[in-house]
């Protein structure tokens, strides 16, 4: 995957809280948080929590694996362009036993 998944502050924004004429503090106020929480989901600020998940999904009528799915997309995607430089173990152990 090259391109950046699309990240759950984009969904919430773009998908939830525009067509439905939300503003953030509105959510934030529905879902008893902070305005503070909501306006760092949308700005990519913090990560969605498996409690925030519940939140949203009882909200909008979805799931919660709906918006944990999307924040591990983007993570995943993340941690991806690192480059972890971690040798495979299996091959080296198959090896190891072959020569001994």
């Amino acid at each position: 995957m090259k391109r950046k998944p699309t990240t759950p502050g984009e969904i919430l924004s773009e998908e939830f809280l525009k067509p439905l004429g939300l503003t953030q503090k509105e959510l934030a106020e529905h879902l008893g948080c902070d305005y503070k929480v909501i306006n760092r989901i949308v700005n990519e600020k913090v990560s969605v929590t498996p409690e925030m998940a519940l939140k949203l999904a009882a909200a909008f009528e979805t799931t919660p694996d709906f918006w944990l799915n999307a924040q591990m997309a983007v993570d995943l995607w993340s941690l991806r362009s690192q480059k972890l430089k971690i040798r495979p173990l299996i091959r080296l152990r198959r090896k190891r036993r072959v020569v001994v």
